[in-house]
């Protein structure tokens, strides 16, 4: 069986998980055209992700990727929470509220989830996904029983060999010109940043499980370079917040085409871990502040309230408009126009 086989998919072009903003009708339509859909499924519940794989399941009979987050616990700091929350005040008040009197961790890694990882292991999507890290032996061995393909994000060729030790199928090269938030197991350690090209080369020279590209692919001519750089397909994100079928807001895709997304930003402001962003409001208000966010998720349930606030006001510069560094060749169509284009492209520069 080839790699691609083993995917499922007769086009190599993988829509990234986007939680959030990817649909089941995102994914469906990617899957249905050849590539692989992708639903991400760390924001919500075991109810709630299994709700987004029937949806799936009834738009398409090809197989799509169910993405989940296995970040480490996070360590609550009560006068850390107290002193972010103090200094994003200010901000509230502009837009007439108050930030929240204390905060909560609102996602559960799969780590810790035993009600999704049930879930999962009964309705067995064909393909699972983990970013920020690696499950437990037991968890690993309990998809594959029951026959899901596993990938995992690798941001480093130390993370990519743990993903290649723990057995999983398929390691996602992240460069550093991905949009959305970085797959980096542990945020507290030094980040190298390696670009996709190096990355996706050094993986695919010293581990023995396919690589699929990801980090700035926006083109036929980006897809063309991964696979001659090794990989067996590319993942977007960043390309497919236009199409109709995203959830993105209008405010996040007229963001694509303003002056913001020339200018991306590493930020772990929004989140409390990093990620890259349109240029904001608050990627502006990250370039001054100088207090350490508190852990994921714990800091996002004042980011996500801040932009509710700001929202309410009339102000969109506050959301978490993730983007790649190739955000301006972005391209409003249907997602399966996309997908069929982007191949033609790569065709032509084969």
């Amino acid at each position: 069986m080839t790699s691609l086989e083993q995917l499922g998919i007769t086009i190599p072009i993988v829509q990234a998980q986007m939680a959030g903003v990817s649909t089941p009708d995102l994914a469906a339509a990617v899957s249905n055209a050849g590539g692989l859909g992708s639903i991400g499924v760390g924001a919500t519940d075991a109810a709630g992700a299994r709700a987004m794989i029937r949806a799936t399941r009834a738009r398409t009979d090809r197989p799509f990727n169910v993405n989940v987050f296995v970040h480490a616990k996070a360590k609550a700091n009560a006068a850390r929470e107290r002193q972010w929350l103090q200094a994003l005040e200010p901000l509230f008040a502009e837009y007439g509220s108050a930030p929240p009197g204390t905060l909560r961790e609102i996602y559960t890694s799969f780590a810790d989830d035993a009600a999704m990882l049930a879930m999962l292991v009964e309705e067995a999507p064909p393909v699972v996904s983990f970013h920020f890290g690696v499950p437990a032996p037991d968890r690993i061995a309990a998809l594959k029983a029951v026959g899901c393909t596993l990938i995992a994000s690798a941001t480093s060729l130390n993370e990519a060999r743990q993903i290649e030790a723990a057995g999983i199928d398929v390691i996602v090269a992240q460069g550093w010109e991905a949009g959305g938030h970085r797959g980096i197991f542990d945020p507290t350690l030094a980040d190298d940043r390696l670009g996709t090209i190096a990355l996706v080369r050094l993986i695919g020279a010293l581990s023995s499980i396919p690589v699929i590209a990801a980090g700035g692919i926006m083109d036929g001519a980006g897809i063309r370079a991964a696979l001659a750089l090794g990989a067996i397909a590319a993942q977007l994100g960043t390309a497919f917040i236009a199409c109709p079928e995203s959830s993105a807001d209008e405010a996040y895709r007229l963001a694509l085409g303003g002056e913001g997304a020339r200018h991306t930003v590493m930020i772990d402001a929004i989140s409390g871990r990093p990620a890259r962003c349109l240029r904001n409001r608050f990627t502006a208000w990250a370039a001054t502040n100088r207090l350490a966010a508190p852990d994921y998720p714990i800091a996002y349930d004042a980011g996500k309230a801040l932009n509710a606030a700001a929202k309410a006001a009339g102000e969109s510069g506050f959301g978490a408009q993730w983007a790649g560094q190739g955000a301006p060749l972005f391209r409003a169509m249907p997602a399966s126009d996309l997908v069929a284009t982007l191949w033609q492209e790569a065709g032509r520069l084969a």
